[in-house]
């Protein structure tokens, strides 16, 4: 079967879906210019990996939720819970970064931490799921998408291919940036925040229009 087709799917599906600035980007970045470049590849290896799942679990299911209404409402209604809980967590809990302490940061934040760190906030964020369910249903409708086993692994791995790049430019272009950017280093959890907030108010008036 040609992988191909397949492949470039997934990438430009990820790279679509992934590229505008959102949680997971934000926070790649913020690893990055508080923890270096190694931990925040770590993040992005984590993140990356719930990617493949989530993709595969939306096609997997593809049909099945297109078909039930309900379930994209509660989809919608867990996103919007999780999305309104990490702004909170942002604006009021979530501390400014404090001067550089490289030995003390260093011991504790591991590569390991930031890897499940990728993994937790990759799991928190469902929005994927809803998004590669209408990305398969479409591009089935036109011929393009095939529900085989193989297409659907390789659709999926290429999309966590994709997610890893989008986020190892975040990464390489704060990490660049990060001695000029000073304001946006002292302020990236309000940066998040505002992300996760604008995020939940849409939702918020998806649900509320149905």
């Amino acid at each position: 079967m040609n992988i191909s087709l397949p492949l470039l799917l997934g990438l430009s599906a990820a790279a679509i879906g992934t590229t505008p600035p959102g949680l997971l980007n934000m926070t790649a970045a913020k690893v990055s210019m508080r923890d270096g470049r190694n931990r925040a590849l770590w993040f992005a290896f984590g993140a990356s990996i719930i990617v493949f799942f989530q993709t595969l679990l939306a096609v997997l299911f593809a049909r099945f939720i297109d078909r039930r209404a309900d379930i994209s409402v509660i989809l919608q209604e867990i996103g919007l819970v999780i999305f309104t809980v990490l702004t909170i967590y942002f604006f009021w809990i979530a501390k400014k970064p404090k001067p550089k302490k490289k030995k003390e940061e260093v011991k504790m934040r591991t590569k390991s931490s930031r890897f499940f760190l990728g993994m937790l906030l990759s799991s928190l964020n469902v929005f994927p799921v809803p998004y590669y369910v209408f990305i398969s249903i479409t591009l089935g409708s036109y011929g393009y998408f095939q529900f085989d086993t193989f297409f659907i692994y390789t659709f999926s791995f290429a999309t966590a291919i994709a997610a890893f790049l989008v986020f190892f430019g975040y990464i390489s272009f704060f990490k660049s940036k990060e001695r000029k950017d000073t304001f946006l280093s002292k302020n990236i959890n309000y940066v998040i925040g505002s992300i996760t907030g604008v995020v939940a108010l849409i939702t918020l008036f998806k649900i509320l229009s149905r």
